[in-house]
């Protein structure tokens, strides 16, 4: 159910993490990891996907109810190695590069808005030789930054657009809700297995889609 002014949206904010590349195993490995050292069984774990969306360090204190202080050495001791995953952190999924193409060979703009650290998402558009398909690319500047809407606001804002010149594209019920904060729709993805459609619905989506292909035609009709 796809909403009548999404295709007319001159700028399309993607979502990092579950909604351009499939990060997933590397985050949650890593997490894996990291979480072990810190006394957590496998059983009290549960699903690590709950890890993406939510920004580090807050997402192991809204999680697994860390605090502050325990949960930004975690944080710490997740990016040391993260970040030496290299390449294989950040595939992007398949059609994506594609879609982005279309969008901009449409005259629509593309941007990204994550709560990665900033560096991170440099590097790992750099790493798919996607950069120059996007218009603005923002993550987080430090982790005092935790609110998506900041985010998205700056993208917005860097653009000299209006937030009814935008649609939102995100993976999990974080990203509806703040874009909504905004007042810009949001399209819920699931082909990357984190959010489900009563999850995304239910926080507001205005569409849902379960491919890449279906996204295309939601946002490009």
């Amino acid at each position: 159910m796809a909403a009548a002014d999404v295709t007319g949206r001159r700028l399309v904010i993607f979502d990092f993490d579950g909604t351009l590349a499939n990060t997933v195993p590397s985050i949650v490995s890593t997490a894996r990891t990291v979480l072990a050292q810190h006394g957590l069984t496998d059983e009290g774990m549960g699903d690590l996907t709950r890890l993406v969306g939510p920004p580090f360090p807050q997402a192991y204190s809204l999680v697994y109810g860390f605090s502050e202080e325990e949960a930004a050495q975690i944080t710490a001791e997740y990016r040391a190695i993260y970040r030496n995953i290299g390449a294989s952190a950040w595939p992007l999924f398949d059609g994506i590069a594609d879609l982005l193409a279309r969008l901009r060979a449409a005259g629509r703009l593309t941007a990204v808005a994550s709560s990665k650290q900033m560096r991170m998402v440099e590097r790992a558009l750099a790493d798919n030789a996607v950069t120059d398909l996007f218009d603005r690319a923002l993550g987080k500047t430090s982790d005092a930054e935790g609110d998506k809407v900041a985010v998205i606001r700056r993208v917005v804002r860097e653009l000299g657009l209006t937030e009814g010149d935008a649609v939102m594209v995100g993976d999990r019920h974080h990203d509806v809700e703040a874009a909504a904060a905004c007042g810009i729709p949001c399209v819920g993805v699931t082909y990357g297995g984190t959010g489900t459609v009563e999850e995304l619905m239910g926080a507001g989506a205005c569409a849902c889609a379960d491919t890449v292909e279906e996204l295309g035609r939601v946002l490009l009709g």
